[in-house]
């Protein structure tokens, strides 16, 4: 079986992913217990030489969310890792946060950490992600690690390493009862600084459910109404994604019908998040980026906030004006953001926040660790001491200035080589935008094309996906119909491609018909 097995196509940019159930038309299983055994041996065979450590000698952690898939897998990925001689510990369903926490914190620090988790993707996926002290592996780290598999040629041991069971959650929740009891710092209620907030979690049945008992519970909160916080890899109730519409539609519901002070809605693996105000408002995208920019920049005047390339003119120009911060457009990905903000640190420009629209937050002060219950963490100690003050959270983002509208669409790209028909698009693109006289090119753009539209008061990203045959084509504008004007004029182009015929525009097709 193994002899012919396409190992590349299991990475995912730092992570890997795969199908790991039946049950889904024209995804056949990648990812199975096999596989899984020889990753854990490839994690902790590269380990050994990074840290410099005899296998016997290795402690790694292993944890998961809910997927059906979990269980199996991860057993085989502790087996394969003990057959080498390897200690393991057993965190069972933990958050991918945690799992970076448990290779710093005092009384674990284990050499190296695997959460198993495909974040929001669907039911019959699964993945690894992997962790040292100093963070999540990038993408070479990972190509390493394949290679390793691809051979196949492990030193087995005698005698095996063994597994502990810890509840590593629980510590890891106490973190952050501490952080936010010293924080707020009640002057009544020091234990309790959630006292009197109603506050509703959604963990979407993924594994951020621990928040609501471990976390508010112990610092006074009411969490009545919240909801999905058992974990259950069917997802029976909604898609574990902050940025999807029927999630966000049902927290905001719970807000409501609960008349709850604040919602918090997690990811299957708790390293992204959203929020939701007390009058049910969303509080993801650009205003969650604004929000937080706010208190970093309170804390840090003048800092650079480093972004994803999607985030709006209004952002910057609240970011800037309004918080007098410096606001950093980057590539799209976690990672991209996160390495940013630690390149502009190195070269002497502070920066202390690095957050995608996807949700995705990482603070320097807290390793630069993509935590979504981190990040709602400092919402809350906010949000506290906004009603010591007898003001609200949403206060401090009343000059955010968003747009009427917003769309975005994805143009497939059936060809092959659709890197390549991707790259002549923008190319073209770039050609077509200079000539319009009322369109103009934005600068110090990393990623894609983004232009500024004068007469539809707005602008778009066009882009190429980082992993998917996608050109994503992201529309914002001040005044009505304007994202419909702007997108005539982009299908009207891309009519126009010599590429036509492997684009696939009835997204952006249809809205312009319809508009």
């Amino acid at each position: 079986m193994l002899q012919n097995f396409d190992w590349k196509k299991l990475q995912n940019g730092s992570d890997i992913r795969g199908v790991a159930i039946v049950g889904v038309p024209n995804e056949p299983v990648n990812l199975t217990p096999e596989i899984a055994n020889i990753l854990g041996k490839s994690f902790a065979s590269w380990l050994i030489h990074k840290v410099n450590k005899p296998a016997h000698q290795l402690i790694i952690s292993v944890g998961r969310d809910s997927r059906l898939s979990g269980p199996e897998l991860m057993q085989a990925v502790m087996d394969g890792m003990t057959s080498l001689g390897v200690s393991v510990y057993d965190f069972a369903i933990a958050s991918t946060p945690a799992m970076f926490m448990s290779t710093v914190t005092d009384g674990f620090k284990c050499d190296g950490a695997i959460m198993l988790t495909a974040s929001h993707l669907p039911f019959n996926r699964n993945g690894l992600k992997f962790f040292t002290a100093q963070g999540g592996l990038e993408k070479t780290d990972i190509s390493e690690i394949l290679a390793i598999a691809e051979m196949n040629q492990f030193a087995i041991a005698t005698p095996e390493g063994k597994i502990s069971q810890h509840d590593f959650i629980a510590v890891y929740a106490d973190q952050f009862v501490t952080k936010i009891r010293e924080s707020v710092n009640h002057p009544e209620y020091y234990e309790q600084p959630l006292k009197g907030l109603r506050i509703i979690v959604d963990a979407g049945n993924g594994a951020g459910g621990f928040y609501a008992g471990k976390v508010l519970e112990p610092l006074g909160a009411d969490i009545t109404g919240s909801q999905f916080l058992e974990p259950d890899g069917t997802f029976p109730n909604h898609v574990p994604n902050p940025e999807d519409k029927t999630a966000m539609a049902s927290i905001c519901e719970a807000v409501i019908e609960n008349q709850a002070d604040f919602g918090i809605i997690f990811d299957t693996d708790v390293d992204r998040s959203a929020a939701v105000d007390s009058s049910g408002k969303e509080l993801n995208r650009n205003r969650l980026i604004a929000l937080i920019s706010a208190i970093v920049l309170q804390e840090h005047p003048k800092s650079t906030i480093v972004t994803d390339s999607i985030t709006s003119d209004g952002l910057t120009k609240f970011i800037e004006q309004d918080l007098q911060g410096i606001h950093h457009r980057f590539k799209r990905g976690y990672k991209n953001v996160i390495n940013e903000s630690i390149r502009l640190n190195q070269s002497g420009q502070e920066s202390w926040l690095a957050i995608e629209t996807s949700g995705h937050g990482a603070m320097q002060e807290n390793y630069f660790l993509d935590d979504g219950a981190y990040l709602v963490s400092k919402l809350l100690i906010e949000l506290a001491k906004s009603k010591l003050a007898g003001k609200s959270l949403t206060d401090l983002i009343l000059n955010l200035q968003e747009p009427i509208e917003s769309e975005e669409f994805r143009i497939k790209i059936s060809a092959d080589n659709f890197r390549q028909i991707g790259d002549r698009v923008i190319t073209d693109l770039q050609a077509y935008a200079a000539e319009q006289s009322d369109w103009k090119l934005v600068p110090n753009n990393y990623e894609g094309v983004r232009v500024s539209c004068n007469q539809e008061e707005g602008w778009f990203l066009l882009r190429l996906s980082l992993h998917d045959p996608v050109i994503p084509v992201n529309i914002e504008s001040n005044t009505q119909g304007g994202v419909a004007q702007i997108a005539k004029r982009i299908y009207a182009f891309l009519q126009s491609c010599q590429a036509i015929e492997s684009l696939d525009i009835s997204a952006i097709a249809s809205y312009s018909a319809l508009r």
